[in-house]
Protein backbone atom coordinates (compact mmCIF):
# COMPACT_ATOMS: atom_id res chain seq x y z
CA UNK A 1 0.00 0.00 0.00
CA UNK A 2 1.35 3.34 -1.14
CA UNK A 3 0.13 6.57 1.00
CA UNK A 4 0.67 10.22 0.66
CA UNK A 5 -0.47 13.62 1.73
CA UNK A 6 -1.57 16.35 0.04
CA UNK A 7 -3.95 19.63 0.88
CA UNK A 8 -6.70 20.38 -1.68
CA UNK A 9 -10.38 21.04 -2.29
CA UNK A 10 -12.41 17.47 -2.65
CA UNK A 11 -13.75 18.91 -5.83
CA UNK A 12 -10.50 19.44 -7.94
CA UNK A 13 -9.16 15.57 -6.69
CA UNK A 14 -8.47 13.64 -10.43
CA UNK A 15 -8.47 9.90 -8.74
CA UNK A 16 -10.67 6.94 -9.04
CA UNK A 17 -12.50 7.86 -5.65
CA UNK A 18 -13.17 10.72 -2.91
CA UNK A 19 -14.06 9.58 0.27
CA UNK A 20 -16.15 12.51 2.29
CA UNK A 21 -18.75 11.63 5.29
CA UNK A 22 -21.88 11.73 6.50
CA UNK A 23 -23.17 12.13 9.96
CA UNK A 24 -27.02 10.51 11.37
CA UNK A 25 -29.45 11.54 10.62
CA UNK A 26 -28.37 12.65 6.62
CA UNK A 27 -25.78 15.44 7.21
CA UNK A 28 -23.30 16.18 5.39
CA UNK A 29 -19.63 16.54 6.41
CA UNK A 30 -17.50 19.94 5.20
CA UNK A 31 -15.84 18.39 2.55
CA UNK A 32 -19.09 16.77 1.43
CA UNK A 33 -20.63 19.76 1.78
CA UNK A 34 -18.01 20.90 -0.99
CA UNK A 35 -18.63 18.29 -2.96
CA UNK A 36 -22.52 19.19 -2.70
CA UNK A 37 -22.08 22.42 -4.20
CA UNK A 38 -20.16 21.54 -7.03
CA UNK A 39 -22.23 18.66 -8.00
CA UNK A 40 -25.61 21.16 -7.81
CA UNK A 41 -26.96 19.36 -5.05
CA UNK A 42 -26.89 15.58 -5.91
CA UNK A 43 -25.37 14.11 -2.75
CA UNK A 44 -28.08 16.25 -1.01
CA UNK A 45 -30.79 14.72 -2.89
CA UNK A 46 -29.49 11.37 -2.72
CA UNK A 47 -29.67 11.54 1.58
CA UNK A 48 -33.41 13.35 0.90
CA UNK A 49 -34.33 10.01 -0.94
CA UNK A 50 -33.16 8.07 2.26
CA UNK A 51 -30.38 6.26 0.33
CA UNK A 52 -28.29 7.15 3.48
CA UNK A 53 -29.14 8.15 6.15
CA UNK A 54 -25.84 8.29 7.39
CA UNK A 55 -25.48 5.54 10.33
CA UNK A 56 -21.71 5.12 11.60
CA UNK A 57 -19.96 2.22 9.00
CA UNK A 58 -22.42 2.14 6.30
CA UNK A 59 -21.66 3.41 2.85
CA UNK A 60 -22.78 4.32 -0.49
CA UNK A 61 -20.58 4.19 -3.46
CA UNK A 62 -21.96 7.28 -5.53
CA UNK A 63 -20.73 6.55 -9.65
CA UNK A 64 -20.97 9.98 -12.67
CA UNK A 65 -21.14 12.91 -10.00
CA UNK A 66 -21.60 15.68 -12.13
CA UNK A 67 -18.69 18.60 -12.29
CA UNK A 68 -16.26 16.37 -10.67
CA UNK A 69 -13.06 15.53 -11.48
CA UNK A 70 -12.78 11.80 -9.51
CA UNK A 71 -14.44 8.63 -11.01
CA UNK A 72 -16.18 8.10 -7.78
CA UNK A 73 -17.57 9.43 -4.28
CA UNK A 74 -17.77 7.22 -1.42
CA UNK A 75 -20.03 8.62 1.31
CA UNK A 76 -19.34 7.11 4.53
CA UNK A 77 -21.43 7.03 7.69
CA UNK A 78 -19.98 8.98 10.38
CA UNK A 79 -23.34 8.41 12.77
CA UNK A 80 -23.78 11.22 15.40
CA UNK A 81 -22.32 14.20 14.84
CA UNK A 82 -21.65 14.57 18.90
CA UNK A 83 -20.65 11.15 19.66
CA UNK A 84 -18.13 11.56 16.91
CA UNK A 85 -14.89 10.54 18.84
CA UNK A 86 -11.76 7.68 18.73
CA UNK A 87 -13.60 4.63 18.33
CA UNK A 88 -16.31 5.88 15.61
CA UNK A 89 -13.06 7.48 13.91
CA UNK A 90 -11.38 4.57 13.07
CA UNK A 91 -14.50 2.40 12.16
CA UNK A 92 -15.62 5.23 9.75
CA UNK A 93 -11.96 4.70 8.28
CA UNK A 94 -12.11 0.94 9.13
CA UNK A 95 -15.44 1.04 6.59
CA UNK A 96 -13.88 3.20 4.05
CA UNK A 97 -10.72 0.93 3.33
CA UNK A 98 -13.38 -2.07 3.21
CA UNK A 99 -15.56 -0.80 0.56
CA UNK A 100 -13.00 0.65 -1.58
CA UNK A 101 -11.09 -2.88 -1.71
CA UNK A 102 -14.20 -4.52 -2.62
CA UNK A 103 -15.35 -2.23 -4.89
CA UNK A 104 -12.14 -2.21 -6.78
CA UNK A 105 -10.79 1.59 -6.27
CA UNK A 106 -7.09 0.88 -7.14
CA UNK A 107 -6.44 4.50 -5.38
CA UNK A 108 -8.18 6.72 -2.90
CA UNK A 109 -8.46 9.93 -1.59
CA UNK A 110 -9.42 10.38 1.74
CA UNK A 111 -11.13 13.37 3.62
CA UNK A 112 -12.20 11.61 6.66
CA UNK A 113 -8.49 13.12 7.65
CA UNK A 114 -10.70 16.52 8.40
CA UNK A 115 -13.23 15.55 10.85
CA UNK A 116 -12.63 16.86 13.98
CA UNK A 117 -12.17 14.47 16.58
CA UNK A 118 -12.78 15.32 20.56
CA UNK A 119 -9.02 15.96 21.74
CA UNK A 120 -7.42 14.92 18.62
CA UNK A 121 -4.64 16.43 16.50
CA UNK A 122 -4.26 16.45 12.80
CA UNK A 123 -1.00 14.19 13.41
CA UNK A 124 -3.66 11.54 15.15
CA UNK A 125 -5.72 11.38 12.64
CA UNK A 126 -3.45 10.89 9.82
CA UNK A 127 -1.64 8.20 11.96
CA UNK A 128 -5.06 6.54 13.06
CA UNK A 129 -6.19 6.05 9.22
CA UNK A 130 -3.31 4.44 7.96
CA UNK A 131 -2.73 2.36 10.88
CA UNK A 132 -6.68 1.28 10.22
CA UNK A 133 -5.74 1.24 6.46
CA UNK A 134 -3.00 -1.39 7.53
CA UNK A 135 -4.77 -3.39 9.77
CA UNK A 136 -7.82 -4.12 7.54
CA UNK A 137 -5.99 -4.94 4.19
CA UNK A 138 -3.66 -7.19 6.35
CA UNK A 139 -3.55 -10.81 4.96
CA UNK A 140 -2.20 -14.07 6.27
CA UNK A 141 -2.62 -16.83 3.37
CA UNK A 142 0.84 -17.86 2.30
CA UNK A 143 0.19 -21.39 3.45
CA UNK A 144 -2.43 -22.07 1.44
CA UNK A 145 -2.08 -23.75 -1.79
CA UNK A 146 -4.10 -21.30 -3.54
CA UNK A 147 -4.00 -17.77 -2.04
CA UNK A 148 -6.93 -15.01 -2.19
CA UNK A 149 -6.54 -12.81 -4.82
CA UNK A 150 -8.02 -9.71 -5.22
CA UNK A 151 -9.18 -8.55 -8.77
CA UNK A 152 -7.92 -5.01 -8.22
CA UNK A 153 -6.59 -4.25 -4.96
CA UNK A 154 -6.53 -0.74 -3.11
CA UNK A 155 -2.95 0.51 -3.97
CA UNK A 156 -2.49 4.22 -3.48
CA UNK A 157 -4.18 5.99 -0.09
CA UNK A 158 -4.22 10.20 -0.21
CA UNK A 159 -4.73 11.11 3.01
CA UNK A 160 -5.52 15.14 3.00
CA UNK A 161 -5.07 17.88 5.42
CA UNK A 162 -7.11 21.32 5.72
CA UNK A 163 -3.89 23.63 5.39
CA UNK A 164 -0.58 23.64 3.61
CA UNK A 165 0.72 24.70 6.22
CA UNK A 166 0.28 21.24 8.24
CA UNK A 167 1.37 19.06 4.94
CA UNK A 168 5.21 18.72 6.78
CA UNK A 169 3.68 17.37 10.09
CA UNK A 170 1.27 14.85 8.42
CA UNK A 171 4.14 13.57 6.42
CA UNK A 172 6.08 12.69 9.61
CA UNK A 173 3.30 11.40 11.26
CA UNK A 174 2.15 9.22 7.78
CA UNK A 175 5.52 7.92 8.02
CA UNK A 176 5.76 7.15 11.76
CA UNK A 177 2.97 5.27 11.26
CA UNK A 178 3.82 3.24 8.07
CA UNK A 179 6.74 2.20 10.45
CA UNK A 180 4.43 0.73 13.31
CA UNK A 181 1.96 -0.61 10.76
CA UNK A 182 5.66 -2.55 9.13
CA UNK A 183 5.96 -3.97 12.59
CA UNK A 184 2.35 -4.61 12.98
CA UNK A 185 2.48 -6.79 10.12
CA UNK A 186 5.94 -8.75 11.37
CA UNK A 187 4.36 -9.02 14.75
CA UNK A 188 1.26 -10.68 12.97
CA UNK A 189 2.78 -12.52 10.78
CA UNK A 190 4.96 -14.27 13.82
CA UNK A 191 2.00 -14.75 15.78
CA UNK A 192 0.10 -16.56 13.04
CA UNK A 193 2.61 -18.60 11.83
CA UNK A 194 2.18 -22.36 13.22
CA UNK A 195 4.54 -23.77 15.85
CA UNK A 196 6.28 -26.28 13.78
CA UNK A 197 7.64 -23.29 11.39
CA UNK A 198 8.30 -20.74 14.72
CA UNK A 199 10.17 -22.72 16.55
CA UNK A 200 12.75 -20.93 19.24
CA UNK A 201 15.07 -21.42 16.53
CA UNK A 202 12.86 -19.81 13.35
CA UNK A 203 12.60 -16.50 16.17
CA UNK A 204 16.12 -16.60 16.60
CA UNK A 205 16.85 -16.76 12.43
CA UNK A 206 14.18 -13.89 12.17
CA UNK A 207 16.11 -11.70 14.92
CA UNK A 208 19.25 -11.93 12.72
CA UNK A 209 17.46 -10.82 9.96
CA UNK A 210 15.64 -7.72 11.38
CA UNK A 211 18.98 -6.67 12.78
CA UNK A 212 20.84 -6.52 9.74
CA UNK A 213 18.51 -4.59 8.03
CA UNK A 214 17.97 -2.36 10.51
CA UNK A 215 21.80 -2.20 11.31
CA UNK A 216 21.47 -3.29 14.53
CA UNK A 217 23.56 -5.97 16.86
CA UNK A 218 22.00 -9.37 17.84
CA UNK A 219 23.35 -12.08 20.08
CA UNK A 220 21.59 -15.17 20.41
CA UNK A 221 22.19 -17.37 23.69
CA UNK A 222 21.57 -21.14 23.72
CA UNK A 223 21.35 -23.69 26.43
CA UNK A 224 24.96 -23.83 27.12
CA UNK A 225 25.40 -19.83 27.70
CA UNK A 226 22.20 -20.31 29.84
CA UNK A 227 23.79 -22.86 31.66
CA UNK A 228 27.08 -21.44 32.60
CA UNK A 229 24.86 -18.03 33.70
CA UNK A 230 22.66 -20.38 36.13
CA UNK A 231 19.13 -19.10 34.12
CA UNK A 232 17.82 -22.44 35.83
CA UNK A 233 14.56 -21.00 36.01
CA UNK A 234 14.45 -20.63 31.98
CA UNK A 235 15.63 -23.94 31.57
CA UNK A 236 13.17 -25.79 33.51
CA UNK A 237 10.38 -24.68 31.23
CA UNK A 238 12.71 -25.74 28.17
CA UNK A 239 13.37 -29.12 29.50
CA UNK A 240 10.65 -30.97 28.16
CA UNK A 241 11.13 -30.22 24.59
CA UNK A 242 13.28 -31.08 21.34
CA UNK A 243 13.28 -27.53 20.30
CA UNK A 244 16.24 -25.68 22.09
CA UNK A 245 15.73 -23.10 23.76
CA UNK A 246 17.40 -19.29 22.56
CA UNK A 247 17.85 -15.99 24.42
CA UNK A 248 17.56 -13.73 21.63
CA UNK A 249 19.52 -9.83 22.37
CA UNK A 250 18.83 -7.32 19.91
CA UNK A 251 20.58 -3.78 20.23
CA UNK A 252 19.20 -0.35 18.74
CA UNK A 253 21.80 2.42 19.17
CA UNK A 254 20.08 5.77 18.08
CA UNK A 255 21.60 7.92 20.41
CA UNK A 256 25.27 9.07 20.50
CA UNK A 257 25.51 10.06 23.65
CA UNK A 258 25.90 7.13 25.41
CA UNK A 259 22.47 7.16 27.10
CA UNK A 260 21.47 4.26 29.07
CA UNK A 261 18.77 2.33 26.85
CA UNK A 262 15.24 0.97 27.60
CA UNK A 263 14.90 -2.46 27.46
CA UNK A 264 11.74 -4.30 26.10
CA UNK A 265 11.72 -8.16 26.92
CA UNK A 266 8.99 -10.20 25.27
CA UNK A 267 7.69 -13.75 26.25
CA UNK A 268 8.72 -16.46 23.60
CA UNK A 269 6.85 -19.18 24.42
CA UNK A 270 6.19 -20.89 20.76
CA UNK A 271 3.91 -23.15 21.85
CA UNK A 272 2.60 -23.90 25.51
CA UNK A 273 0.96 -27.31 26.04
CA UNK A 274 1.03 -26.56 29.72
CA UNK A 275 3.69 -28.67 30.44
CA UNK A 276 3.07 -31.68 33.08
CA UNK A 277 0.57 -29.52 34.12
CA UNK A 278 -1.17 -29.82 30.82
CA UNK A 279 -4.07 -27.45 29.06
CA UNK A 280 -7.47 -28.96 27.88
CA UNK A 281 -7.15 -30.13 24.58
CA UNK A 282 -10.11 -27.71 23.12
CA UNK A 283 -8.60 -24.20 21.71
CA UNK A 284 -5.09 -25.73 22.42
CA UNK A 285 -3.96 -24.64 18.84
CA UNK A 286 -4.26 -21.02 20.07
CA UNK A 287 -1.06 -21.62 22.28
CA UNK A 288 1.01 -20.55 19.00
CA UNK A 289 0.12 -17.42 20.34
CA UNK A 290 2.20 -17.47 23.10
CA UNK A 291 4.84 -15.70 21.78
CA UNK A 292 2.90 -12.74 21.26
CA UNK A 293 4.84 -10.83 23.31
CA UNK A 294 7.84 -11.27 21.52
CA UNK A 295 6.59 -11.06 18.11
CA UNK A 296 5.46 -7.20 19.73
CA UNK A 297 9.30 -6.90 20.86
CA UNK A 298 10.82 -7.79 17.17
CA UNK A 299 7.89 -5.70 15.96
CA UNK A 300 8.85 -2.80 17.71
CA UNK A 301 12.64 -3.19 16.88
CA UNK A 302 11.99 -3.19 13.12
CA UNK A 303 9.83 0.12 13.17
CA UNK A 304 12.61 1.51 16.04
CA UNK A 305 14.70 1.15 13.25
CA UNK A 306 12.47 2.49 10.16
CA UNK A 307 12.02 5.41 12.11
CA UNK A 308 15.44 6.11 13.39
CA UNK A 309 14.52 6.75 16.56
CA UNK A 310 17.17 9.16 18.75
CA UNK A 311 17.32 6.57 21.90
CA UNK A 312 18.73 3.41 22.51
CA UNK A 313 17.10 0.20 22.91
CA UNK A 314 18.00 -3.10 23.64
CA UNK A 315 15.35 -6.29 23.41
CA UNK A 316 15.51 -9.39 25.41
CA UNK A 317 13.24 -12.42 23.88
CA UNK A 318 13.78 -15.83 26.09
CA UNK A 319 12.45 -18.12 23.74
CA UNK A 320 11.19 -21.95 24.02
CA UNK A 321 8.73 -24.55 23.86
CA UNK A 322 6.61 -25.93 27.04
CA UNK A 323 6.27 -29.38 26.45
CA UNK A 324 5.43 -32.22 28.88
CA UNK A 325 7.97 -35.23 28.38
CA UNK A 326 10.41 -37.60 30.41
CA UNK A 327 12.48 -34.95 30.84
CA UNK A 328 9.70 -32.04 32.07
CA UNK A 329 9.98 -29.96 35.03
CA UNK A 330 7.10 -31.57 37.35
CA UNK A 331 4.77 -29.92 39.98
CA UNK A 332 6.86 -29.63 43.19
CA UNK A 333 10.07 -29.28 41.80
CA UNK A 334 12.02 -26.46 42.62
CA UNK A 335 14.80 -24.24 40.86
CA UNK A 336 17.09 -21.51 41.09
CA UNK A 337 17.26 -18.78 39.02
CA UNK A 338 19.71 -16.49 37.46
CA UNK A 339 18.81 -14.22 40.45
CA UNK A 340 20.03 -16.84 43.11
CA UNK A 341 16.26 -17.08 44.36
CA UNK A 342 14.89 -20.58 44.88
CA UNK A 343 11.17 -21.05 42.71
CA UNK A 344 8.50 -23.94 44.17
CA UNK A 345 7.34 -24.83 40.46
CA UNK A 346 3.30 -25.60 41.58
CA UNK A 347 2.12 -25.78 38.42
CA UNK A 348 4.01 -26.17 34.99
CA UNK A 349 1.54 -23.64 33.06
CA UNK A 350 2.82 -21.01 34.43
CA UNK A 351 6.30 -20.52 32.51
CA UNK A 352 6.04 -17.29 30.98
CA UNK A 353 7.02 -15.78 34.61
CA UNK A 354 9.82 -18.10 34.85
CA UNK A 355 11.23 -17.37 31.54
CA UNK A 356 10.92 -13.97 32.12
CA UNK A 357 12.25 -13.70 35.63
CA UNK A 358 15.61 -14.73 34.85
CA UNK A 359 15.63 -12.47 31.89
CA UNK A 360 14.26 -9.43 33.78
CA UNK A 361 17.68 -10.44 36.11
CA UNK A 362 19.95 -10.71 32.81
CA UNK A 363 18.78 -7.31 31.46
CA UNK A 364 20.32 -5.61 34.89
CA UNK A 365 23.85 -5.80 33.12
CA UNK A 366 22.99 -3.13 30.66
CA UNK A 367 21.58 -0.66 33.15
CA UNK A 368 18.76 0.11 31.82
CA UNK A 369 16.95 3.42 32.14
CA UNK A 370 13.32 1.28 32.23
CA UNK A 371 11.90 -1.93 31.98
CA UNK A 372 9.15 -3.12 29.97
CA UNK A 373 8.36 -6.67 29.80
CA UNK A 374 5.65 -7.89 27.41
CA UNK A 375 3.81 -11.50 28.41
CA UNK A 376 0.57 -13.21 27.36
CA UNK A 377 1.00 -14.25 30.89
CA UNK A 378 -2.63 -15.05 32.24
CA UNK A 379 -6.08 -16.13 31.88
CA UNK A 380 -6.87 -13.96 34.36
CA UNK A 381 -6.46 -10.42 33.16
CA UNK A 382 -8.82 -11.88 30.21
CA UNK A 383 -11.24 -12.31 32.60
CA UNK A 384 -10.78 -9.04 34.54
CA UNK A 385 -10.16 -6.71 31.39
CA UNK A 386 -11.20 -8.56 28.34
CA UNK A 387 -10.30 -8.17 25.14
CA UNK A 388 -10.21 -4.41 24.94
CA UNK A 389 -7.23 -3.56 27.51
CA UNK A 390 -3.84 -4.51 28.15
CA UNK A 391 -3.08 -5.22 31.95
CA UNK A 392 -0.36 -2.36 33.52
CA UNK A 393 1.34 -3.34 36.33
CA UNK A 394 4.45 -1.11 37.46
CA UNK A 395 6.80 -0.54 40.35
CA UNK A 396 7.24 3.36 39.42
CA UNK A 397 4.02 5.19 38.69
CA UNK A 398 5.69 7.91 36.45
CA UNK A 399 6.76 5.52 33.96
CA UNK A 400 3.03 3.64 34.41
CA UNK A 401 1.87 6.94 33.57
CA UNK A 402 3.97 7.27 30.32
CA UNK A 403 3.15 3.79 29.48
CA UNK A 404 -0.95 4.83 30.10
CA UNK A 405 -0.62 8.16 27.93
CA UNK A 406 1.22 6.29 25.18
CA UNK A 407 -1.63 3.35 24.81
CA UNK A 408 -4.05 6.46 24.99
CA UNK A 409 -2.52 8.19 21.41
CA UNK A 410 -1.77 4.91 19.85
CA UNK A 411 -5.50 3.69 20.43
CA UNK A 412 -3.63 0.66 22.21
CA UNK A 413 -4.79 1.07 25.70
CA UNK A 414 -3.63 -0.97 28.96
CA UNK A 415 -5.27 -0.40 32.14
CA UNK A 416 -3.19 0.25 35.89
CA UNK A 417 -3.87 -2.44 38.53
CA UNK A 418 -2.33 -2.55 41.81
CA UNK A 419 0.64 -4.22 42.81
CA UNK A 420 0.08 -3.79 46.36
CA UNK A 421 2.45 -5.89 48.94
CA UNK A 422 -0.14 -7.32 50.53
CA UNK A 423 -0.83 -9.87 47.25
CA UNK A 424 2.95 -10.86 48.09
CA UNK A 425 2.14 -13.18 50.25
CA UNK A 426 -0.17 -15.64 48.13
CA UNK A 427 3.26 -16.49 46.76
CA UNK A 428 4.46 -18.11 50.00
CA UNK A 429 6.43 -21.44 49.78
CA UNK A 430 6.90 -23.92 52.68
CA UNK A 431 9.60 -25.45 50.77
CA UNK A 432 11.26 -22.33 48.13
CA UNK A 433 12.15 -18.54 48.32
CA UNK A 434 8.76 -18.24 46.40
CA UNK A 435 5.55 -20.34 44.79
CA UNK A 436 5.35 -19.74 40.72
CA UNK A 437 1.95 -19.15 41.62
CA UNK A 438 -0.51 -17.50 43.91
CA UNK A 439 -3.81 -19.47 43.47
CA UNK A 440 -7.04 -18.36 41.48
CA UNK A 441 -7.99 -15.19 43.30
CA UNK A 442 -6.55 -11.78 41.63
CA UNK A 443 -4.04 -14.49 39.34
CA UNK A 444 -2.92 -11.88 36.95
CA UNK A 445 -1.82 -9.98 40.03
CA UNK A 446 0.47 -12.18 41.44
CA UNK A 447 1.99 -13.40 38.27
CA UNK A 448 3.10 -9.34 38.29
CA UNK A 449 3.82 -9.74 42.33
CA UNK A 450 6.08 -12.70 41.30
CA UNK A 451 7.51 -11.00 38.61
CA UNK A 452 8.00 -7.68 40.96
CA UNK A 453 11.12 -9.61 42.66
CA UNK A 454 12.95 -9.85 39.40
CA UNK A 455 12.98 -6.04 39.26
CA UNK A 456 14.06 -4.45 42.36
CA UNK A 457 17.25 -2.77 40.62
CA UNK A 458 15.57 -0.93 38.24
CA UNK A 459 12.16 1.11 37.08
CA UNK A 460 9.76 -1.64 35.56
CA UNK A 461 6.77 -1.97 34.02
CA UNK A 462 4.68 -5.13 32.59
CA UNK A 463 2.02 -5.56 30.08
CA UNK A 464 0.05 -8.67 30.39
CA UNK A 465 -1.75 -8.80 27.05
CA UNK A 466 -3.31 -12.44 27.15
CA UNK A 467 -7.04 -10.52 26.08
CA UNK A 468 -5.31 -8.16 23.47
CA UNK A 469 -2.55 -10.60 21.38
CA UNK A 470 -4.71 -12.42 19.32
CA UNK A 471 -8.52 -12.81 18.47
CA UNK A 472 -10.48 -16.29 18.45
CA UNK A 473 -13.11 -17.82 16.11
CA UNK A 474 -13.85 -16.28 12.72
CA UNK A 475 -11.97 -13.91 12.68
CA UNK A 476 -8.62 -15.69 14.54
CA UNK A 477 -5.53 -14.28 13.85
CA UNK A 478 -2.41 -12.19 16.05
CA UNK A 479 -3.72 -8.23 16.37
CA UNK A 480 0.00 -7.23 16.35
CA UNK A 481 -0.46 -5.11 19.60
CA UNK A 482 1.00 -3.82 21.40
CA UNK A 483 3.27 -2.16 19.00
CA UNK A 484 1.78 0.71 18.65
CA UNK A 485 1.69 1.41 22.28
CA UNK A 486 5.37 0.57 22.84
CA UNK A 487 6.24 2.18 19.17
CA UNK A 488 4.32 5.43 20.65
CA UNK A 489 6.30 4.92 24.04
CA UNK A 490 9.70 5.05 22.35
CA UNK A 491 9.01 8.43 19.68
CA UNK A 492 7.78 9.88 23.29
CA UNK A 493 10.68 9.08 25.16
CA UNK A 494 12.91 10.27 22.09
CA UNK A 495 11.04 13.57 21.90
CA UNK A 496 11.54 14.29 25.28
CA UNK A 497 15.40 12.97 25.36
CA UNK A 498 15.89 15.42 22.59
CA UNK A 499 14.62 17.96 23.85
CA UNK A 500 16.30 17.66 27.23
CA UNK A 501 19.65 17.91 25.71
CA UNK A 502 18.27 20.99 23.84
CA UNK A 503 18.02 22.57 26.90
Amino acid sequence: MEFSIKSGAPEKQRTACIVVGVFEPRKLSSSAESVDRVAKGQLSDILRRGDMEGKLGSTLLLHNVQNLLSDRVLLVGLGREREFRDKEYRDACRAAIRTLNDTGSMEAVVFLTELPVRRRTMEWKVAQAALVASEALYRFDQLKSKPSEMRRPLRKLTLTVSRRSELSAGELALSQAQAVAHGMGLAKDLGNLPPNLCTPSYLADRALEIAKAGGMNCEVLDTADMEKLGMGALLAVARGSAQPPKLIVLHYEGAQDGSAPVALIGKGVTFDTGGISLKPAAEMDEMKFDMCGAAAVLGTMQAVAEMRLPLNVVALIPATENMPGGRATKPGDIVTTLSGQSVEILNTDAEGRLILCDTMTYAERFKPAAVIDIATLTGACVIALGHVAAGLFANDDALAREVLAAGDIAYDRAWHMPLWDDYQEQLRSNFADMANIGGRPAGSITAACFLSRFAKNFRWAHLDIAGVAWKSGREKGSTGRPVPLLAQFLIDRARDHAETLAK
